[in-house]
């Protein structure tokens, strides 16, 4: 059975990607189809920021984007040269909360050492920094993304826990979307299940999943990596058979196979 995952593929230089990896040891013939295009900004500003550590209580990471973005400012000499003499140091002596084990990673991989992991969506990460934090301690500094949702910032502020956010990404729609889904459902037909990773992907992507589904729309089993996707996706209209317990390969594999078995049965 056919599995459409509406993400960017990981990184090639970093190997197969996990999620068609992971659905294949069930059985499913997955593809990957582009959705999101991004544009860094800000980028001076993110680094100044970081180069005062003593003015913030730590970090806050709510997506690889953002580690992205800071990855991208280290990569000149002088910065990184910064960053490796002293900077990630003194960062290493304050919390980089995550909210996901993909973020983690990310965090880890510029030097730091990342906190609430196992949260998985924002609320959680909000609830995990708060019996961390205390009200009215220095700023943690917040890189995000011009679409960030409000549920973290709205969390901390009621706990007078002080937060500064900077946008250091904007969010567009991928320029081959369209395209590569048309190709995708007249190359191969109706997939079992279509999964979605983000509510921009959501945004950008149901339109055209609806029309070229068309009449064989109600034979997908809609699928959404997280509670927050789940959200966007019923605010939308599309019945969710099946969101992921954790936002991993392993489960999101797991939930669509019990998806469809249920189905099967």
């Amino acid at each position: 059975m056919k599995v459409l995952l509406l993400k960017d593929p990981k990184d090639k230089d970093s190997g197969p990607d996990p999620y068609i990896k992971e659905l294949g040891l069930y059985g499913f013939e997955a593809t990957l189809i582009p959705v999101l295009s991004f544009e860094f900004i800000c980028l001076e500003s993110l680094f100044e920021k970081l180069s005062h550590p003593e003015c913030y209580g730590g970090l806050v990471f709510t997506s690889p984007r953002a580690l992205e973005a800071i990855k991208i400012c280290l990569k000149e000499n002088n910065k990184n040269e910064a960053w490796l003499k002293s900077l990630k140091q003194r960062w290493n002596t304050k919390p980089a909360y995550v909210v996901g084990r993909a973020t983690a990673s990310l965090v880890e991989e510029i030097g730091l050492i990342p906190q609430g992991e196992k949260s998985g969506n924002a609320e959680k990460l909000a609830e995990y920094i708060c019996t961390r934090e205390k009200p009215n301690s220095s700023a943690l500094l917040f890189p995000c993304g011009a679409l960030k949702r409000e549920v973290l910032p709205t969390v901390l502020r009621e706990k007078g826990i002080p937060l500064e956010s900077l946008t250091v990404y904007q969010t567009t729609q991928h320029t081959d979307l369209q395209e590569s889904l048309s190709s995708y459902f007249s190359q191969q037909g109706i997939p079992a299940s279509v999964v979605f990773f983000s509510p921009s992907g959501v945004k950008f992507c149901l339109q055209h999943v609806q029309k070229l589904s068309g009449d064989f729309i109600n034979h997908i089993k809609f699928a959404a990596i997280g509670p927050t996707t789940a959200e966007a996706m019923e605010a939308a209209g599309i019945p969710v058979s099946c969101t992921a317990e954790s936002p991993t390969p392993r489960d999101l594999a797991a939930g669509i196979q019990k998806a469809l078995h249920l189905e099967n049965c």
